[in-house]
């Protein structure tokens, strides 16, 4: 007699080979390196500043993971290679200085070889993030409170390598002479040359306007000075970019309301997330003085804010005799530590590279980059 068997109903899941997670979208690098200058020129950065593509694997070298940092140590290079990043963006450049050789005896020359050996780039924008308008100072401002504000010392517009950077005129005395002096001075290399009718002392002449870079200047004075008698009436104009409004180090802020020094004390720790800073009272005020006008600089910032006039410096060092000098007039100094002032900008910046970046590459922040210095 046979029993009866038992149906025990089952889910069967159905697999679809053909059907896959997409792929991990990614970038050429030199093409994702441009997209990050559009995004803010490394023209606008400090001219002792070394900004830029630190470290290139050899091409072709495509990335799929863009790892953010402050600081760039061993142990935040063992997260990024964990995290399998492609380029490290270190906010800080480790490379600052001239290396002379590359061996495992120092941190650095460590961090160089571990990023050839694993074919990841390093990328640094330092102050040209702090120059642009939506960088750096800007976000420290934001911890303000509602205010306007300014660069302190604004950008120049950015040169481009074939502009002029000087602007020669002068008058061709005889039509005759007119062909020989343009031949002469568009064989020089970095000049553009116009030419138009001017009159003088009741004289049809020609004018000649060019603009040269400096290295062509020298040229171009070269060739007058061996030619005087085909010309009068020379100026030579130094040619300046114009500044710009929005754009250059330091900010300097205005609050819509004043507060009182411990007011401002509490912001500046609820906006950097410090449960500690370090404070200077200017001679005479107290917690209770009261803050209108907020000079302001990320990192060490006493040469941007040296000599202007506000209620407070806020950045996130200052030499002792710094200090006391500004103290001294009366103005109060709040101190954050160098990075602190810095490394909350990784956030914003992370959702603006995704939105510029058009969401092509994975973008992701460093957990173990932390300011060197606790309070103990």
């Amino acid at each position: 007699m046979l029993s009866s068997a038992r149906l025990v109903p089952t889910t069967v899941r159905l697999v679809q080979p053909w059907i896959c997670s997409p792929s991990r979208s990614f970038m050429d690098l030199k093409a994702l390196l441009s997209s990050l200058n559009d995004f803010a020129s490394l023209s606008f950065a400090e001219s002792w500043d070394n900004v830029g593509l630190l470290v290139e694997p050899s091409p072709p070298h495509t990335v799929s993971t863009l790892f953010l940092t402050n600081d760039l140590t061993e142990e935040v290079m063992e997260e990024a290679l964990q995290k399998k990043a492609d380029l490290i963006l270190s906010y800080h450049p480790p490379i600052f200085r001239p290396m002379k050789h590359i061996t495992w005896k120092t941190w650095k020359e460590r961090l160089v070889i571990r990023a050839l050996e694993n074919r990841v780039g390093i990328y640094s924008p330092h102050t040209a993030y702090d120059a642009v308008p939506q960088g750096v100072n800007h976000w420290l401002a934001k911890g303000l409170g509602t205010c306007t504000s300014r660069p302190i010392h604004p950008s120049k517009a950015p040169n481009h390598p074939t502009e002029g950077t000087h602007r020669v005129e002068f008058n061709v005395n005889h039509t005759q002479d007119l062909d020989k002096v343009m031949s002469a001075l568009k064989g020089i290399g970095d000049v553009s040359v116009t030419s138009f009718s001017a009159r003088y002392d009741d004289k049809e002449q020609t004018r000649i306007s060019l603009n040269c870079t400096q290295k062509a200047l020298m040229q171009v004075v070269a060739f007058l000075s061996k030619n005087s008698q085909l010309y009068q009436k020379t100026e030579i104009l130094s040619l300046e970019k114009p500044l710009l409004l929005n754009t250059g180090m330091g900010r300097l802020c205005t609050l819509d309301e004043s507060v009182s020094v411990e007011a401002m004390i509490e912001r500046i720790k609820s906006h950097l997330k410090l449960t500690h800073l370090r404070l200077a009272l200017g001679v005479g005020k107290t917690l209770e003085s009261q803050i209108k006008v907020v000079a302001l600089c990320a990192g060490s910032g006493n040469s941007v804010l040296q000599g202007v006039e506000a209620d407070l410096y806020l950045t996130g060092e200052m030499s002792h005799h710094d200090l006391l000098d500004a103290a001294s007039q009366g103005i109060n100094v709040i101190l954050c530590e160098h990075s602190n002032t810095e490394r909350g900008f990784l956030a914003d910046l992370q959702e603006m590279l995704v939105a510029h970046l058009e969401n092509k590459i994975n973008i992701i922040l460093s957990e173990t980059d932390r300011d060197p210095l606790r309070v103990v």
